[in-house]
């Protein structure tokens, strides 16, 4: 099976990222030119949670994403929402992941895989 970045499938007029740091925006891990700058990364304004929407042009099969970072600042927990539009951090506990990782030092540079 092919496997494609999606990148190019992403309806950016849609694209939000709750929480995040202006300065720090999620265009910094999603955009290519962008991703793959070390220097760049993705920062909450206030606390360690982000609430991030991505919006597909078409319907996607998510097969992988990568996620990385320094152990010490990488996310601890990653939890995907498949099909939900509009959630908050007032809403989000009232659904139910599709799917969740825990990260530790060992696996916070690797693709993740479902």
């Amino acid at each position: 099976m092919n496997q494609v970045d999606l990148v190019d499938f992403i309806d950016w007029s849609g694209v939000e990222c709750l929480n995040q740091n202006s300065a720090h925006s999620i265009a910094n891990a999603l955009k290519q030119g962008y991703r793959e700058d070390d220097g760049l990364n993705v920062e909450s304004d206030a606390d360690e949670q982000l609430l991030v929407y991505i919006p597909f042009l078409q319907v996607v099969k998510l097969h992988s994403l990568a996620v990385k970072g320094p152990e010490e600042e990488g996310p601890k927990t990653v939890k995907l929402y498949s099909n939900r539009e509009h959630m908050g951090f007032s809403n989000v506990n009232d659904f139910p992941p599709s799917d969740t990782v825990e990260f530790s030092a060992e696996n916070i540079q690797v693709d993740m895989c479902f």
